[in-house]
């Protein structure tokens, strides 16, 4: 029953544009930890809001996973851990944002219902781990309604909930059942119309793999076909989008007016926050939230380069089409090699100020006595008591409280954006080209523009606002239909510039090669062909184009053999063989010009590539005179004034000429004018407002 009412829900929300969900931005700078009485080993509430306050908390995140601690039985709820931390909070001036406690599902609910458990391709998940239910699941839905009903209908008056987040890093895990598979039949069927259509888009008379029934569909579990793996993974998507704009119609019962609701999106993983994430279709499911939130988790002590947080951040800001967004998890101390050095923690929190987060939320207050997540640790320790990395969250509370009026709903405008895909993403990843996945390749592109002091957004092929943009880059579009690579040789040809990898354009939205010479279709605007790839042995760019030195012009993983046709050649193959084929090139097409890297390169060349292309634009600003580890951000604050902030992210001191227009540094209270010398010491942080 109710799973009929996710189509409802989205057709209501999807019918609206991106950017009709109403605001509610807090009015001034959000500093936060998750807290779980529920967790605590002996009754310290009092202590805890009381070491809060002296750190400038001034929010807390709670409930999102304790869904069996709130009904410890069917029908039978317990709000008191609840309650007790909505009156302390609200006695001590401290917000509270509420979770619903549907990611982690209770043994009873469990037990009594079976199949909650989603079924995947590795069979029937066990009880244990979170995020192991179906959220299709129509005894997971009645019952996951049931608890936030219940939970909102109690805590909906009370004066501390500043706004909702709707469930926790949701996916849909891997879900695979007869029932999903059904809901899938029914999915092919209204998108496809028939069988002979389905046959035809990807390509299933190969190995007999031809469905000549509906009955007869095969579960996508034991597929081959990257068509239907990636058909699935679309519909996966769609759940995910459908289950949260539902919670959020529920929530939307409840919340008062100046709440908001939220979700904690997450990344794909690779020990930290690392790329686009494959499961979720972020901008289609933020649209029915208020404002976006995330997690950003990312290396520390002398691998904190800043770049994880910068790539985090851009994304969910993109979410909204550039509005702020919430920090609803980020590491304290975390795993024991994230225990960041002195300064760091600072660093860390401006950094996410800088890319237009009004809030910063630590998970978590506490570290765990007894779980999994015993070794990922808080801001205070397994004793509770004051540590470095607590001290120094009390400086950054301060000075929040302090700078909130300046630093609030910073407004970051760019003129650069990265164009992913996560049907190119799941497409590339069942043909990886070399060792690199689509998230690799992406990433490439964007550390180097992070290393330059490149702004960047994001866009996806949705979104209505790509010709604002003087320059995309695009990763391995792998996957794309004819109308976006249309548009995107309008983009060119209007007068935009664009920088493509290897790999795009090469099948269409189904995952079917094009027959025609490649990269398809934006081979137009490219002035290029190519018909044979192959992965590179000992092969080089010839004559050094890029001044980047003999061992940075390797070609590593990939390389594809390109005929200029009217583009300019940017770079050959240095290669007995392999020679005569272009590498990299550049066409002028219309008003605009487009830029091929046809093979894998390295990190120096990829950045010399791009800054040149950014050069070309027109966009080359004072803000590429400084170069990683000196990062700059900027961007306009409620009362008109640019600031500009300024990080050093090394354990060196490195000094720079200030080269914007003077002003005030706000952290010390300075005056500085343009090229004046400003040193920034390890791990520091200035900001600084034009006056």
């Amino acid at each position: 029953m109710i799973r009929t009412l996710f189509p409802f829900y989205l057709t209501i929300i999807l019918a609206l544009p991106q950017y009709v969900c109403a605001q509610r931005q807090p009015d001034h700078l959000l500093y936060g930890v998750a807290y779980y009485d529920e967790y605590m080993p002996y009754d310290r509430l009092d202590k805890d809001v009381r070491m809060m306050k002296d750190a400038g908390i001034n929010v807390v995140r709670i409930a999102e996973s304790t869904w069996g601690t709130l009904e410890p039985q069917e029908g039978v709820y317990d709000f008191s851990h609840i309650d007790r931390v909505l009156n302390a909070m609200n006695a001590a001036g401290i917000h509270v944002i509420i979770g619903t406690p549907t990611y982690a599902v209770p043994t009873w609910l469990a037990k009594k219902y079976p199949d909650v458990l989603a079924v995947t391709s590795r069979g029937q998940n066990q009880y244990g781990p979170r995020q192991n239910m179906d959220i299709t699941n129509k005894h997971f839905l009645d019952h996951a309604e049931k608890v936030i009903r219940k939970l909102l209908d109690h805590v909906k008056d009370h004066p501390a909930i500043i706004g909702y987040q709707v469930d926790n890093e949701t996916k849909a895990y891997g879900t695979a059942g007869p029932e999903v598979q059904k809901m899938f039949v029914e999915y092919m069927k209204k998108k496809f119309l028939s069988l002979d259509s389905v046959n035809k888009a990807f390509g299933l008379d190969y190995w007999s793999n031809r469905i000549n029934a509906w009955e007869d569909f095969p579960s996508m579990v034991g597929s081959i076909n990257a068509s239907q793996i990636a058909e699935f993974a679309r519909f996966q998507r769609q759940l995910v989008t459908d289950y949260l704009a539902w919670q959020a119609a529920i929530v939307n019962e409840y919340k008062r007016p100046g709440q908001f609701i939220t979700q904690n999106f997450d990344f794909d993983w690779k020990g930290y926050s690392f790329g686009i994430q494959p499961e979720v279709d972020h901008f289609a499911a933020a649209r029915a939230l208020d404002i976006a939130g995330v997690d950003i988790y990312h290396p520390s002590q002398d691998a904190l380069t800043g770049v994880e947080i910068s790539f985090g951040g851009d994304v969910a800001r993109s979410m909204k089409r550039g509005r702020n967004y919430l920090l609803l998890e980020t590491e304290a101390q975390g795993f024991p090699q994230w225990v960041p050095y002195p300064g760091q923690l600072r660093l860390q929190a401006f950094s996410h100020l800088a890319c237009g987060a009004n809030m910063v939320e630590y998970w978590h207050w506490h570290s765990i006595h007894n779980s999994i997540e015993t070794y990922w640790k808080g801001l205070l320790s397994h004793d509770f008591e004051p540590n470095p990395t607590y001290d120094e969250a009390k400086t950054i509370g301060r000075d929040f409280q302090r700078l909130s009026r300046d630093l609030i709903n910073l407004k970051v405008q760019n003129k650069v954006a990265i164009l992913f895909s996560n049907e190119a993403l799941t497409a590339l990843n069942q043909f990886r080209p070399g060792r690199e996945g689509y998230n690799d390749i992406l990433r490439s592109l964007y550390d180097a523009l992070f290393r330059m002091n490149v702004g960047v957004d994001f866009v996806d092929p949705s979104s209505a606002n790509i010709e604002d943009y003087k320059l995309l880059v695009v990763p391995s579009l792998y996957a794309a239909p004819d109308t976006l690579l249309h548009r995107l040789n309008r983009f060119v040809k209007n007068g935009g510039h664009i920088v493509y990898t290897f790999k795009s354009g090469f099948s269409d939205q189904n995952v079917k090669v094009r027959s025609s010479r490649q990269p398809g279709i934006i081979n137009e605007s490219c002035g290029i062909y190519y018909n044979e790839f192959t992965a590179p042995e000992n092969v080089f760019l010839k004559d050094d184009p890029f001044q980047a030195g003999r061992e940075n012009n390797k070609v590593t993983t990939w390389m594809e053999l390109i005929t200029p046709v009217t583009a300019k050649v940017l770079a050959y193959y240095d290669h007995p063989v392999w020679g005569k084929y272009a590498a990299i090139t550049e066409n002028n097409y219309g008003k605009g010009r487009a830029v091929y890297i046809g093979c894998a390169t390295s990190s120096e060349v990829t950045e010399r590539i791009l800054a040149d292309a950014v050069k070309k634009a027109g966009i080359w600003t004072q803000a590429q005179s400084l170069h990683f580890p000196a990062i700059t951000k900027q961007g306009v604050n409620e009362r008109g004034k640019t600031i500009h902030y300024f990080f050093n992210y090394s354990g060196g001191t490195t000094t720079v000429n200030y080269p914007f227009s003077g002003g005030r540094e706000l952290l010390r209270d300075e005056k500085i004018d343009k090229n004046d010398r400003m040193v920034l010491e390890p791990w520091a942080v200035r900001i600084i407002e034009e006056q």
